[in-house]
């Protein structure tokens, strides 16, 4: 019988000896890359916390002391070692989520899936404890380096430093890496720890004398480490990142020795204070397919083969979605010199890697980020330059107040390109990016494009860098591209016609990628005998003057969008046509103003009702009168063209 099958929760840990956690340790390994390879997901950062993991759960006991995970997507052995095996569906409807989710354990506290929140989580939580007379309570935060880039993390440690009464262990996983390498000044400055021969020499001599000392003496050792913040830290001047803060400071440490990781988290968790533990460990430790993968160490992986770490079923011939952004980017800084691009932290997976390696210093990686990029950017608009700041959709939420207040009412001409909008599917609620089409067309003067295909993506990013007094916005969503669809014809203020009945009963405008659904929602409607007319905007918002004549003569408009509906780009149709005299009924179609939970996207789609079959039902039954909103009556009257 293997260790791990006898781990059905934390307290089963008390029983091992040492020698017997480096086996589970091993154990857990295994476990995570033969379960990950079947079904994607994050792998590297999960093999870089396993001793760390273990340790956190022997010392301190969860849920009793909660666990508050930065990002999350290093929560793989905490789920394992909570009671949480079956990884057979991971990141499937009905399996376990990719990052902690509170319905599945008690064990899992924060859900968001956002960096840098941890610190101020575990601020409130800790204060909370101490308010209510539970000062026997720890709170354990699991921090990134990469997250320390976020000023959310400094707010934190601002405040926290303000009132040491309370028992707040703070872990730093510093292994170097966010996505990919951490950058910014604070990431040289631990980097210079890392590699500095005076951690290696002294950590390597610190080790041997623990090793070698009783009971006693390994007493008075740790007593020595917490006087002075950190036997090693006076030797690599580590101490002063976290002296004026007033926050006692343990390290750095081996985040793979469990003895030192023991010993080093029960001094931490005796201090009755805040405590920072600097523990230094290997994104994708123990698979060498992993440490072998420069680009992210396997940060995030689909379905591979266990033993070579290949993609089972070879490349996708495909072409994604990014993959069009990064060369049309690549082709547009070619031609101007004044294109300039930023991200936060996710330079490869944002697309932006090529661009940065044809022009390395017309590139800014701001880290974990998104308020200072936003606000940066108007800066360099204001200098001159026309930025484009590319981020995943979900993370474009933390920076509205930017956008708001720092480019648009500034006029600053900036392109944002927003890249997994829309419903994503298995990286669950805070994942999606279903709120940035409701959120971003409250911006005076914005304008936001949703291409349908990769034609359309070239298209309007060159479209989107010509504006130099407002901020636009390209949204695309995860995955391949769909097929080219053809315009029959290009009206005079961009909007293309997709396809057209001699009956003008229905209007539908699909947004972006659900032209095609659109498109199919047509063709059955007119084998039941009603005209339809589909639109691609292109530039949804403002509301183009056609989109408004085309309703006007129509009986009935739908409106189709991955976003959420509330506050949707059919809220602005309709609003719209009714300031303009236009009584057309608008039914707008979009996911629900809920969090959804983590499912594909045709299954996500399907439980809001957008698909051909079921879109298709509805219109019919609004045509004929059995449904609201009711299309006008056939014989009606219509305004001229």
């Amino acid at each position: 019988m293997s260790l791990l099958s006898s781990i059905q929760g934390p307290r089963d840990l008390d029983s091992l000896s040492t020698e017997q956690l480096s086996q589970l340790a091993a154990e857990v390994r295994e476990f995570l890359v033969e379960n990950v390879a079947r079904t994607g997901g994050h792998l590297g950062p999960n093999l870089g916390v396993v001793e760390l993991t273990i340790a956190l759960h022997r010392v301190f006991d969860s849920p009793q002391d909660p666990f508050i995970f930065d990002t999350g997507h290093q929560s793989y052995v905490h789920k394992v070692l909570t009671g949480r095996q079956d990884f057979s569906q991971l990141r499937s409807r009905g399996g376990l989520a990719g990052y902690p989710q509170r319905s599945e354990s008690p064990h899992d506290v924060v859900e968001s899936s956002h960096a840098s929140s941890s610190l101020s989580w575990a601020d409130g939580v800790s204060r909370a404890f101490v308010r209510t007379g539970r000062k026997d309570r720890h709170v354990v935060t699991v921090v990134g380096d990469g997250s320390l880039t976020g000023g959310m993390t400094w707010e934190a440690l601002n405040n926290i430093s303000d009132d040491n009464d309370r028992n707040l262990v703070i872990v730093v996983n510093d292994n170097g890496r966010s996505y990919a390498p951490t950058i910014g000044g604070m990431a040289r400055y631990l980097n210079r720890v890392r590699t500095a021969d005076t951690y290696r020499n002294l950590r390597r001599g610190s080790d041997s004398l623990f090793r070698t000392l009783g009971p006693a003496a390994r007493a008075v050792y740790r007593g020595i480490r917490g006087g002075t913040h950190g036997f090693l830290s006076r030797f690599t001047n580590n101490e002063a990142l976290y002296s004026n803060l007033d926050i006692k400071y343990l390290g750095p440490i081996d985040g793979h020795d469990l003895p030192v990781l023991l010993e080093t988290l029960e001094l931490a968790k005796s201090y009755g204070a805040p405590v920072i533990v600097h523990a230094i460990t290997e994104k994708g430790r123990g698979y060498q397919p992993a440490l072998d993968d420069d680009a992210d160490q396997f940060h995030a992986v689909g379905k591979i083969d266990p033993i070579t770490g290949q993609t089972v079923g070879g490349v996708s011939t495909s072409q994604a979605w990014t993959d069009v952004f990064a060369n049309e980017l690549l082709a547009l800084g070619t031609e101007r010199h004044d294109v300039i691009a930023m991200t936060a932290a996710m330079l490869r997976p944002t697309g932006l890697l090529p661009f940065a390696e044809r022009f390395p210093d017309r590139v800014y990686d701001v880290g974990i980020a998104e308020q200072h990029a936003v606000a940066s950017a108007a800066g360099l608009a204001f200098g001159g330059l026309h930025p484009v700041v590319a981020m995943y959709a979900t993370f474009m939420n933390r920076a509205f107040d930017q956008v708001l207040m720092d480019v648009a009412l500034h006029r600053a001409g900036v392109t944002f390109v927003l890249d997994r909008a829309g419903v994503t599917g298995p990286d669950g609620p805070s994942h999606h990016g279903i709120w940035d089409l409701a959120m971003l067309q409250l911006v005076p003067h914005i304008r936001i494009a949703v291409p349908r295909d990769a034609e359309r993506l070239r298209e309007e990013l060159r479209e989107a860098v010509t504006v130099d007094d407002a901020p636009t916005v390209v949204r695309f969503p995860k995955g391949t591209v769909s097929d080219d669809i053809p315009t029959i014809e290009r009206l005079h203020d961009g909007v293309d016609v997709l396809t057209r009945s001699d009956a003008q009963d229905v209007l539908i405008v699909g947004i972006g990628p659900m032209a095609h659904t659109a498109m199919d929602v047509a063709a059955r409607l007119r084998a039941q005998g009603i005209g339809a007319t589909v639109v691609d905007p292109r530039w949804v918002i403002p509301v183009q003057a056609s989109l408004i004549e085309l309703a006007a003569n129509h009986r009935l408009v739908i409106t189709i969008e991955d976003g959420i509906r509330v506050g949707g780009i059919g809220t602005r149709v309709r609003q719209v046509l009714r300031e303009a005299g236009v009584d057309t009924a608008v039914d707008e179609l979009g996911v629900p103003d809920e969090f959804i939970d983590h499912a594909t996207r045709e299954q996500i789609l399907d439980d809001a009702g957008l698909t051909p079959a079921k879109i298709a039902q509805d219109v019919i039954a609004q045509v004929l009168g059995t449904r609201i909103p009711v299309a006008r009556a056939a014989n009606a009257e219509l305004p001229l063209t």
